[in-house]
């Protein structure tokens, strides 16, 4: 099955993004589209995506990756809070409306994970962590390569642990998430907070951005705005930089991971705040000084590797619907 193409699709928060991808993990063609607010206009949204790639290329099955519980083995989605679907059969409804050709539905973070330990930057580690920072905040563990999911295909849902006890309010219904702090919507919301309460240290173009228009203040534009060494900016990013460290801690405590990875559509900016994020995680993490520290690389395969672990996961459930 070497020359065999499948999709990968990653059903994001804000964007449907799909690409074909090769048995190298090479992404030869992609297509996008908004993330539509209900079943029906999501599906159709995805189906509009592949097909559209469909119409250029030859493909055996194709692979979801979106941020929620997913039963994996029987393509379910049990709960996406980015996202619309509850309880709902998410490969078999896709699959029907591209003419019946495989679907496969896996978490965003453990189809990043899978494919940085294929063709990216966890190849060889014993305990990875892969962190994906997007919208929210995803988390994928791999056991000497294995995904780890738990007893019910949770695990690990590292994004809604509470760091800020009655703090921002999630949509998965509680307050105080890691990622209201940690991820691209939190970038922006901290932005704004700066400057609501008047928390700006020196002449700022984001500031009269949002003075016209606080919709424009989002994470991507706020780290526009810091590498162009916009003062508030620069703040919110260094505050998600420590909120970053302040997570890693927590997570390390209990998984003593021995590499994290740092993935995800916010990944790309990892030069404005991983190095802050270094210095919090070992100066707080519990015996600081006394035990080995993890690696935190950020992902090679960069925004794309959730599209590539999807694509893989549908190229070898057709190497195990074969063996079966």
């Amino acid at each position: 099955m070497s020359d065999v193409r499948t999709i990968g699709v990653d059903v994001g928060g804000t964007s449907v993004r799909a690409g074909v991808v090769d048995a190298e993990g090479d992404i030869l063609d992609s297509a996008s589209a908004p993330t539509p607010r209900t079943d029906d206009a999501l599906e159709a949204a995805i189906a509009g995506a592949v097909d559209e790639l469909r119409r250029r290329h030859t493909v055996a099955a194709v692979g979801l990756a979106l941020a929620g519980f997913v039963d994996a083995p029987r393509g379910l989605v049990r709960y996406a809070p980015h996202l619309s679907w509850r309880d709902a059969p998410v490969a078999e409804r896709i699959g029907d409306r591209l003419g019946g050709i495989p679907v496969v539905v896996e978490h965003d973070a453990n189809s990043a994970a899978l494919a940085e330990r294929r063709h990216g930057a966890a190849a060889g580690a014993s305990v990875a962590l892969v962190i994906a920072l997007g919208t929210g905040i995803g988390g994928a563990l791999l056991l000497d390569g294995e995904l780890f999911r738990g007893a019910h295909g949770v695990a690990p849902e590292l994004g809604h642990l509470r760091v800020v006890p009655d703090g921002r309010a999630c949509p998965c219904g509680k307050r105080g998430c890691w990622e209201r702090y940690c991820s691209g919507t939190a970038l922006g919301a901290t932005a704004l907070e700066m400057l609501s309460g008047g928390d700006v240290p020196g002449p700022s173009g984001l500031a009269r951005e949002a003075a016209v228009d606080p919709g424009r203040v989002t994470g991507k534009r706020v780290a526009a705005a810091a590498r162009e060494g916009d003062p508030v900016a620069r703040a919110a990013v260094d505050d998600m930089g420590r909120w970053l460290g302040e997570g890693l801690s927590l997570v390390a405590d209990v998984f003593d991971p021995d590499l994290v990875v740092i993935a995800g559509g916010v990944s790309a900016s990892a030069p404005l705040f991983l190095d802050a994020a270094r210095e919090h995680y070992a100066r707080i993490l519990t015996g600081a000084g006394n035990r080995p520290l993890a690696r935190i690389r950020t992902a090679q395969l960069g925004a794309a590797a959730a599209v590539v672990g999807a694509a893989t996961l549908a190229r070898e459930s057709l190497r195990s619907g074969a063996r079966r």
